[in-house]
């Protein structure tokens, strides 16, 4: 089982490398644009999958800054915001190698940002659900910078298992 979260922290910090190259070129306007997407432009999806990760990755080791709303704007400029990406994604990938196996089939206990509910759960269902939900929002940018008029880049998890970094995985 650790093996599959190591993989998918990886994946996940392969991806939003490939995303935020991809995004690098943007211009302010571009970067902010509305373009209909759930959480509006690049800027807003990008963020919200920041605070998205903070916000579980304090549920899960219980420390660390995390907002109170999923739509929390962390920063409004790219290059602050592909820094704290890269820190965010070194981070999820440094706990999962600190997880044992035992850790890993265990039970955790948070309260939700929504509705401020208690919830007590297994700890591998709720990862899958963390790098799915990565892998949902990176979509969504890859579609806002298709709209954009950028050219599209591969970001398919046996993609990524075809190159040096995924390998290991494969």
């Amino acid at each position: 089982m650790k093996q599959h979260f190591r993989m998918f922290a990886a994946y996940n910090q392969w991806a939003n490398a490939r995303i935020y190259e991809a995004a690098a070129d943007l211009s302010e306007e571009e970067f902010e644009r509305d373009v209909g997407a759930f959480f509006k432009s690049m800027m807003g999806t990008l963020n919200h999958l920041v605070a998205a990760d903070r916000i579980w990755m304090k549920r899960f080791t219980g420390g660390g800054e995390a907002p109170n709303e999923l739509d929390h704007i962390t920063a409004r400029n790219f290059e602050k915001l592909r820094s704290i990406r890269e820190m965010e994604d070194r981070r999820i990938v440094e706990w999962i190698d600190s997880q044992s196996e035992k850790a890993l089939t265990g039970r955790f206990t948070y309260m939700t940002v929504t509705d401020l509910r208690t919830i007590s759960q297994r700890l591998a269902p709720a990862l899958d659900h963390f790098f799915n939900h990565q892998t949902h929002h990176r979509g969504q940018a890859h579609t806002i910078l298709t709209i954009l008029g950028r050219p599209s880049i591969p970001l398919d998890l046996i993609y990524f298992q075809r190159t040096e970094e995924g390998r290991e995985f494969a």
